[in-house]
């Protein structure tokens, strides 16, 4: 039996192990295809790295977080543990590299975006390598039940068949307990076997606070309570105009969102975790793989479209196990603007089949062609030329992609790439462009072949390590060098893409399932209402709403939240006249709101309250769409 106690203490100082790690680790140990669910800041990374360092052989890990697996590779180097990473922005010639180091190079862990699973170079290198287990990061991505599902996370049980008999370690920190079954199904387990470590966060504090003044109260909130703080909202215009007003107000504060580019993001990120800026104002993009203990509070200005994302976004305050906040505001307005999502997500199947026949028009893709084609998208030339909406479209991409007849990759990297203008013989004769940008050519040179016949792809980060440059510099240093025409230089940019899976069809003859539409639609609706019923239960203890949405049960209110200290403050004494077992008669016959329950029975309001309090911590009653019912 391998010693793996011994192996925390060496690698991470650590006597022994936390919750469910130990027992995660003995079963994917043990050869046993594991799924583990864990909070975040549940410790997920010790599940699958301790094991992999116990045997013979390289662990593969799926992740879609790049800032992730910079973070973990950077992490294990400094432990002495052989680490590797492939992500996008790296060119061919980086990425064969790592595929052949991981072969030769007697490494532990080779981290790999899902997207990169299917490409033909990847699996050939495969076919070479000792692999000892396979981890996948953030796995409720790979169930259609999911919130956040990624076509890509499918090709997972494909390079499976590849390794057999190489077990396979799940985790996520979310997923509700048809996600739990559907990880399963997808990633192909031999057996069910699920490891469950309590999503109840005792030190953080669910608070829904209802306003008509946003800012105004998020102005009260941050002067009130010190600490680091995350404010979510839903788009990334938003987060540019709440940090500008937060500034105004002498609190520092950054934004974030996907549209920004890698340098930008980095120092942003960079500042925030420093503590040089308190606030950090962000879409959903913001968060996923970062790493900061002590953030305070996260609030959120704009609703999230599930409580799964809710849940994961909220996590990211006190992971240090110091009291921390999630507090929503929220205004009567934030329904309705939440069900909108619900068309935007879903249009109308005519409006799908639209879609996709302009897509032919603006492709002038010929009936019965274009399969395996691959074409660059830009949604916003695309909208203009049809007058669209960009929001419904990337929907309804998205809806032909499941539905099989394309496949639309979110933004995807493409790297850098750089071509000399100047004939190498007239290079050598240049002077005065300083010693940075002569180095920075020198190494250009030594790095890349083939550069004065075609365009190579180039990695700036990597430059900036031989150069001892920053990213910064590197880039500065190549414009400059392309506005003296010496070399002509194409930096990164994120694309999607549309891949043609097969021929261009007639509309008249394509099918969208119910599977992929309807059956899905009814889900997203349902999770919508399930945020909605969350904000706006004011007799239910939050902590148990949570717990209970994630199929765990939890008999004790946490005491903190909202509608805890609530109950604590009015301390009501239920008269004998008005018993629980009159409201459960009266709402036996027909569901009511609480207002038309008390118009009914002719109660005291604080009373009333009080016992439904009871009856709903008794698991006797619910609330459904604003309606208090008898439980089924």
């Amino acid at each position: 039996m391998p010693d793996y106690a011994s192996i925390l203490k060496q690698y991470w100082g650590y006597d022994s192990f936390r919750g469910i790690q130990e027992d995660i680790i003995r079963s994917i140990g043990q050869g046993r295809d594991t799924l583990g669910l864990m909070p975040t800041g549940g410790g997920k990374s010790i599940t699958f790295q301790v094991p992999a360092l116990a045997q013979e052989g390289l662990c593969l890990v799926i992740t879609p977080l790049i800032a992730l697996m910079k973070d973990q590779v950077q992490n294990l180097r400094q432990r002495g543990i052989r680490a590797l990473a492939i992500y996008s922005g790296m060119s061919k010639q980086d990425i064969l590299v790592t595929l052949e180091n991981a072969i030769f190079g007697n490494y532990k862990f080779l981290y790999i975006s899902p997207e990169r699973l299917a490409t033909d170079i990847f699996r050939t290198k495969l076919a070479k390598m000792k692999i000892c287990m396979i981890t996948v990061d953030e796995s409720h991505c790979i169930s259609q039940w999911g919130y956040d599902f990624r076509p890509a996370y499918l090709k997972i049980a494909e390079v499976r068949r590849m390794l057999p008999g190489v077990p396979v370690l799940a985790l996520t920190a979310t997923a509700t307990p048809e996600v739990v079954t559907d990880i399963q199904k997808r990633l192909e387990f031999r057996e069910e076997n699920v490891f469950r470590m309590s999503f109840e966060r005792k030190n953080l504090a669910y608070i829904v606070r209802r306003t008509n003044d946003k800012a105004k109260e998020l102005l009260h909130i941050l002067q009130r309570m010190p600490g680091s703080a995350i404010i979510y909202v839903r788009n990334r215009r938003r987060t540019k105009e709440v940090t500008e007003y937060l500034i105004k107000q002498g609190i520092t504060a950054d934004f974030y969102h996907a549209g920004l580019d890698d340098a930008t993001k980095d120092i942003r990120q960079h500042r925030w975790q420093k503590g040089e800026s308190r606030v950090m104002v962000a879409t959903n993009a913001f968060g996923m793989g970062i790493d900061k203990p002590d953030v305070r509070l996260v609030i959120h200005l704009d609703l999230p479209d599930s409580l799964e994302a809710y849940f994961q976004e909220a996590g990211r305050a006190g992971r240090d196990g110091q009291k921390a906040y999630a507090v929503i505001l929220y205004s009567p307005s934030d329904k309705a603007t939440l069900r909108k999502r619900i068309p935007d997500s879903f249009p109308e199947k005519d409006y799908i089949l639209d879609v996709y026949e302009h897509l032919q028009y603006y492709y002038q893709m010929a009936m019965g062609d274009g399969k395996d084609c691959v074409r660059e998208f830009d949604i916003e030339d695309f909208c203009r030329k049809f007058k669209y909406f960009p929001v419904p479209v990337d929907s309804a991409l998205k809806i032909l992609t499941q539905a099989g007849y394309i496949e639309y990759t979110d933004e995807q990297d493409n790297a850098s790439r750089l071509l000399f203008t100047l004939r190498r013989e007239e290079l050598y004769k240049l002077r005065e462009l300083g010693e940075p940008a002569e180095k920075l050519i020198q190494i250009i040179l030594r790095s890349y072949t083939g550069l004065f016949t075609d365009y190579a792809f180039i990695n700036e980060d990597s430059l900036a390590v031989r150069a001892q440059l920053t990213r910064q510099q590197v880039y500065e240093s190549l414009i400059r060098l392309a506005k003296l025409r010496i070399v002509s230089y194409i930096p990164r940019k994120k694309t999607p893409y549309i891949i043609y899976t097969r021929e261009r069809m007639d509309i008249s003859q394509m099918r969208i399932t119910p599977a992929v539409y309807e059956e899905r639609k009814a889900r997203y609706e349902r999770r919508i209402q399930a945020m909605v019923d969350y904000v706006e239960e004011c007799h239910i203890c939050r902590s148990r709403m949570l717990l209970r949405y994630f199929g765990e049960k939890n008999e004790h209110n946490c005491g903190q939240c909202d509608t805890c200290i609530q109950r604590a403050h009015e301390h009501p004494s239920p008269t004998p006249s008005l018993q629980a077992e009159a409201i459960c008669q009266v709402l036996a016959e027909n569901p009511l709101t609480p207002a038309e329950l008390r118009d009914k029975l002719n109660a005291d309001k604080d009373q009333l309250n009080e016992l439904l309090h009871q009856l709903a911590d008794n698991h006797r009653i619910i609330t459904q769409n604003g309606m208090l019912q008898i439980r089924k």
